[in-house]
């Protein structure tokens, strides 16, 4: 096997991908990642992970800030002449001057199914969405954010318990599968990519820190996919006495009152419409807490309203 692959990437999502094509042969040229960013406490600089698995497995890496207007990467691809281009997951996009630098374009492995939930956090919005299923989309890139034509989709059922986290690892996976035969039927010549339907474009939007705060009017389902599709981060909360405490985990329970108030010993929360029991919770600056623990050295209890 000869062609030559450049692969983008940067989160955790993008990993069993890199994996899979490498323990299955596929040579891969260079791995292209965000650049290391600065932690919030220091000067530590904190490597993607991707950066990371590269380094393990002795891969080339480069780390631009920017693709846009940039002679020296330009230059580089050009002189690769690489057969494919794989994004996953990157976080830049891909200047028009660099699209037809590879003999098979640039291929886009996107959390969803298109046109549904285009752009920056697709896993997150399903959630928060309370959709039923998503999946995986491969796709040719062009101009438009995640607008290109589609040769594959790959369609998954979201578990109402389920989190982003755990939504990211089950989509990574399938993806790492169905990576190999696409690219194997893109070498051959055995694949068609589709135009989109642009008319059913929905978009997923970067999420904003805000978004978290939980609002005690809203219903028991929706605040259970804002806790379970802003998991880990940023994570969904309320304040209390000027704290921010997150909630990870909560189950839907029956009990009826006032939005936000606390109707148990086992804070259980009255929402607008149902009701929450929270399971797992974080108070600013501690540690992750079970609920049975919390409460011991909590001064929030039944009775009290956290709206």
């Amino acid at each position: 096997m000869s062609q030559k692959i450049v692969f983008m990437g940067t989160s955790n999502f993008a990993v069993p991908i890199l994996k899979s094509l490498y323990q299955n042969g596929y040579p891969i040229s260079v791995v292209y990642t965000q650049p290391p960013n600065k932690s919030n406490r220091g000067q530590k600089l904190n490597k993607s992970p991707i950066n990371l698995f590269s380094e393990n497995i002795s891969l080339d890496i480069r780390t631009p800030k920017s693709l846009k207007n940039n002679k020296e990467e330009e230059l580089y691809l050009t002189k690769l002449n690489p057969d494919i281009i794989l994004v996953v997951s990157y976080g830049q996009i891909i200047p028009k001057n660099l699209l037809t630098i590879p003999k098979y374009g640039f291929l886009n492995i996107h959390a969803s199914l298109l046109p549904k939930w285009r752009g920056a956090a697709p896993i997150q919005r399903s959630i928060m969405n309370r959709d039923e299923e998503t999946g995986i989309s491969i796709m040719k890139i062009n101009e438009k954010l995640d607008e290109g034509p589609i040769c594959n989709k790959y369609s998954f059922k979201i578990s109402e318990k389920m989190n982003s986290e755990e939504l990211s690892e089950k989509l990574s996976l399938i993806a790492s599968e169905k990576i190999l035969d696409i690219l194997d039927n893109i070498y051959d010549g055995n694949i068609e990519f589709k135009d989109q339907d642009h008319s059913k474009a929905t978009y997923a939007k970067k999420i904003q820190k805000i978004e978290g705060k939980i609002d005690w009017n809203e219903k028991a389902d929706k605040i259970i996919g804002k806790i379970n599709g802003l998991y880990p981060y940023p994570g969904a909360f309320f304040s209390f006495n000027g704290e921010r405490y997150k909630i990870l985990k909560a189950e839907r329970s029956s009990t009826t009152g006032k939005p936000g108030d606390i109707v148990s010993e086992n804070f259980e929360v009255c929402c607008g419409e149902g009701s929450i029991k929270v399971l797992i919770i974080q108070r600013e600056g501690k540690r992750v807490q079970q609920i049975n623990e919390f409460l011991l050295g909590t001064q929030i209890k039944k009775g009290f309203n956290i709206a």
